[in-house]
């Protein structure tokens, strides 16, 4: 096997003093230095903390999204919001702010950071409380929004395809913690990616506690085989995730069936093509699983066809800042 290696990159940005308030916020800005969202207002990045009571840091209580901005358009901004209020339903955290004051603060922090295309990173935390379990005494969630750039995968990922490997740990349960919700305690998926990068690789798929296919430790997984796109039921463990969903309907566009259903790891060593979806990852081919080689090695025509039309409806179909 002949492992990838990753190149991150964080980028640099030439900010400009910025002094456009939030609608009932505030701003305490320095030229040259990222503004963050916390709680109602902008703050410099050095200033953007929050208490170690906080429960979200304490146990991972809390919630996030990670959402894209391409040419001034937040990709299914509505979309994001609605899962986040889901996962909160889900976790019983209590988010005080309307869909349209997260909206709007998701947007500014864009604008306010000079951004035409990056990364947004949402969290919402159960708050302060006591060392205890118990989140009853977390009286006040925060907030936090980060806008920045990201690149998860050199270029030349999407020229010649990822490498991927299946490694040991399994995907929970989703009795265990549902996999729907996207919950900032992600060890699960953490050491399913330290397994990978620890032989070389910079992705992986999970299996779940029956040895079928999950996810991978960030992206989604589809397959196309005999003219059918397959991938993963959510309750085998899978994320529903925002760019899966894009992925399901340009499949209908394309005019190809797709199907969610149980999947072996024989079952993706022998698929004629295979890509992974996800907000930082995009649409990315997958040329070799577990040392097979998929297909014929390269990228394939219909890969291909997903990734165009994914590119063509990042920039028109969201929220416009």
């Amino acid at each position: 096997m002949q492992p990838q290696t990753l190149v991150l990159r964080r980028f640099s940005l030439n900010w400009l003093s910025y002094e456009k308030p939030l609608k009932g916020g505030k701003i305490l800005s320095t030229l040259g230095r990222m503004k963050v969202y916390l709680n109602g207002g902008f703050v410099d990045e050095a200033e953007a903390k929050i208490s170690v009571f906080d429960h979200g840091l304490l146990y991972g209580d809390g919630i996030f999204e990670g959402i894209r901005l391409y040419d001034r358009c937040v990709f299914k901004l509505d979309e994001h919001l609605e899962r986040l209020e889901y996962s909160a339903k889900a976790l019983l955290l209590d988010m005080p702010w309307s869909r349209e004051t997260i909206s709007e603060a998701t947007c500014e922090s864009c604008r306010i950071n000079g951004l035409t295309d990056g990364y947004i990173r949402l969290l919402v935390t159960r708050g302060v409380g006591t060392l205890g379990l118990s989140p009853n005494t977390c009286k006040e969630p925060q907030l936090i929004i980060i806008a920045d750039k990201i690149q998860l995968y050199p270029d030349s990922f999407y020229e010649e395809g990822l490498k991927i490997i299946t490694v040991p740990t399994r995907r929970m349960n989703p009795a265990t913690l549902p996999p729907m919700i996207k919950s900032l305690n992600y060890v699960n998926n953490i050491l399913a990616k330290i397994e990978a990068q620890h032989v070389g690789y910079q992705e992986a798929i999970m299996l779940n506690d029956q040895g079928y296919v999950a996810e991978c430790t960030g992206d989604n997984i589809f397959i196309l085989h005999k003219g059918k796109v397959i991938t993963p039921k959510t309750s085998s463990g899978a994320l529903k995730g925002i760019t899966r969903q894009v992925a399901v309907e340009i499949a209908d566009d394309l005019g190809l069936p797709l199907v969610e259903e149980n999947l072996t790891r024989y079952d993706i060593w022998n698929a004629d093509e295979c890509f992974l979806t996800g907000t930082a990852a995009e649409i990315i081919p997958v040329v070799e699983v577990d040392a097979r080689v998929v297909g014929d090695g390269k990228p394939g025509p219909v890969t291909a066809q997903f990734l165009q039309r994914f590119r063509e409806k990042a920039t028109r179909e969201g929220t416009f800042i």
